[in-house]
């Protein structure tokens, strides 16, 4: 089949759009045409875009979506290292859940950071029948005795739990009073919602109800600030407090990755917060203005350009020190990115992305690829608002195809008729275009690598995109597309 010439006229994008939507029924079509867009000179400029998006998967097709509780369970609640989170109802769920997001933790695994460990209810038949709340504090006065080191627990509630009404939250109001330490009730199931989004605001709502604002701070300077919506994949909240510290300010919480129950009751005394993943975590942060004036600013450390923007933008919130620091630091780091950059980017040089991930990374990995010189033939979020795609649509070329929740045929179509040089996406995705001879980086978790954050992620990330897509393998696999 024929290929599109590498930046497409918009008015071609509307046409392979419509080519794309002709292979499905009529009522379908409809229904599907509304998650595409283009960009445009028009739409770029006014940031308007028109892709319907949070809205429930159309029953049958292929969605690469998750549910509310990988939201709560998986990205915000995880990462939290010195509580122990209980995947309650049966293994299934909570079997998938270990293990398969990188959040990097300092602590002594099963001592003092549990975040890799899997603890189930593992509901069985007769717990459906007959409930299973005396099992849920049998297992909370269990985990005490074998975790005396933990400083809480969660409960992050399963698709059966909610079904058949087991009262979580009377379980973790007596434990909480009898293991004297906050065990925390989330109803976060799966069936909840139209995408995991909905797990992150429920998760949110229980650190707003049960933990926020209940620690208290020793000691308080000008320069106290929270990392949130930054999980460590891989290390990166670790890369980006680096860059935080060496300007000046510190860091009094990560929210969650590599965090503490303490760092985040007592994140009410930042003066600023700085949110990475806006789509799980904005929730807290306009929350957390309202109850205690702290302002938040969003941040986006992929890629150096952006690094240097987002550096002094949030230099620009505090005084002529911290704008002084952040100016020493943008220089002391300049020639190592401009030397990264050199090396990489004749290797890169117009190299064709594709991108499909979560709330966040489609449009925030936009400059750091721009900065290696290759281009976004098209891009998309799998559980993304309006939002992210009014914030996307003006950073990208005109011409972009723009999409929310593709079904794994549309991926394979723009795949084919694009020529991509590299998909990014998630893992459930990864192996089809592998077998494509389509190189591959899985964009949830940075494909056992990392960081990506930071100049000393962009090191990483350059790196790794070269690796994939120049790697001499591909010449010798025969592409089926």
């Amino acid at each position: 089949m024929s290929t599109i010439e590498k930046r497409l006229p918009a008015e071609k994008g509307e046409a392979l759009i419509q080519e794309l939507l002709e292979a499905y029924p009529e009522k379908t079509r409809k229904l599907r045409a509304k998650h595409f867009e283009v960009a445009t000179e028009e739409n770029i400029e006014s940031s308007k875009c028109s892709v319907k998006s949070n809205i429930k998967s159309r029953p049958g097709v292929m969605t690469p979506r998750g549910c509310a509780y990988a939201g709560s369970k998986g990205v915000v609640w995880g990462p939290i290292k010195d509580m122990v989170h209980i995947s309650h109802g049966p293994v299934g769920c909570g079997q998938y859940s270990w293990g398969t997001r990188r959040n990097y933790q300092n602590g002594v695994l099963g001592v003092s950071a549990f975040g890799a460990m899997q603890i189930t209810s593992d509901y069985q038949e007769k717990d459906i029948v007959f409930g299973g709340d005396k099992k849920l504090e049998q297992m909370c006065r269990e985990i005490t005795e074998m975790f005396p080191l933990a400083k809480g627990i969660s409960v992050q509630s399963e698709c059966p739990v909610g079904l058949i009404g087991d009262d979580i939250e009377a379980v973790g109001r007596k434990m909480t009073k009898e293991l004297s330490m906050p065990v925390v009730p989330v109803r976060c199931e799966g069936f909840r919602g139209v995408s995991q989004s909905l797990g992150h605001h429920i998760a949110n709502d229980a650190i707003r109800d049960h933990v926020m604002g209940k620690g208290s701070l020793e000691e308080s300077t000008p320069y106290d600030v929270c990392i949130i919506g930054d999980y460590n994949i891989g290390g990166d909240a670790w890369a980006s407090r680096i860059l935080l510290e060496k300007i000046g300010l510190r860091v009094i919480a990560q929210w969650t990755g590599d965090g503490t129950l303490n760092e985040v009751s007592i994140a009410h005394h930042s003066k600023l917060n700085l949110i990475h993943c806006y789509r799980s975590m904005n929730y807290i942060c306009t929350t957390m203005e309202e109850q205690y004036g702290i302002p938040w600013m969003e941040y986006n450390f992929f890629g150096p350009t952006k690094t240097y923007e987002s550096l002094r933008k949030i230099a620009a919130r505090f005084d002529s020190t911290i704008q002084e620091n952040a100016e020493r630091v943008i220089a002391e780091y300049k020639a190592e990115m401009d030397a990264v950059i050199a090396k990489y980017r004749p290797r890169l040089e117009g190299k064709k992305v594709m991108l499909l991930i979560g709330g966040l990374r489609s449009g925030h990995t936009i400059g750091a690829y721009e900065d290696l010189g290759m281009e976004i033939v098209a891009t998309g979020f799998e559980f993304a608002h309006k939002e992210e795609y009014t914030r996307t649509i003006k950073d990208l070329e005109n011409g972009t195809i723009l999409y929310d929740d593709p079904t794994a045929f549309d991926l394979e179509f723009l795949a084919e008729k694009l020529n991509i040089d590299l998909m990014g996406s998630g893992v459930k995705e990864k192996y089809v275009y592998h077998k494509k001879g389509i190189p591959f980086r899985q964009m949830h978790s940075w494909d056992y690598s990392g960081p990506y954050h930071g100049f000393d992620g962009f090191k990483v990330f350059a790196r790794d995109m070269d690796m994939a897509i120049n790697s001499p393998v591909w010449g010798l696999i025969k592409k089926t597309v």
